[in-house]
């Protein structure tokens, strides 16, 4: 029988996604968007595979995030640290009897 150990589960050290599987994704959906963008028929929506736009575009970009670690472009480390808030915090008032 056949263990992993959890070291060889784990992701490699390094934060990078794989150069050539990223090419190849950023292609698909580049490729996809131009279809549908330029063919009429792309846009469709067929019995076997439902609606193209979803196969062409919306897979592809959604395996190329996935890729990425579903990180959120434009935010920057500095943008996500939480600023406190500087004015008085909420009290209870105590009720009227």
């Amino acid at each position: 029988m056949f263990f992993l150990s959890p070291a060889s589960s784990a992701a490699p050290s390094s934060d990078r996604p794989d150069a050539a599987l990223d090419r190849l994704l950023r292609r698909a959906v580049l490729t996809g968007l131009a279809l549908v963008l330029l063919v009429p028929l792309a846009r469709a929506s067929t019995d076997t595979l439902g609606w193209l736009p979803l196969w062409l575009v919306g897979m592809p970009a959604a395996a190329w995030w996935a890729l990425h670690r579903f990180r959120v472009p434009g935010r920057t480390a500095a943008a996500r640290i939480e600023r406190r808030r500087r004015g008085p915090q909420a009290r209870r008032l105590p009720r009227a009897a």
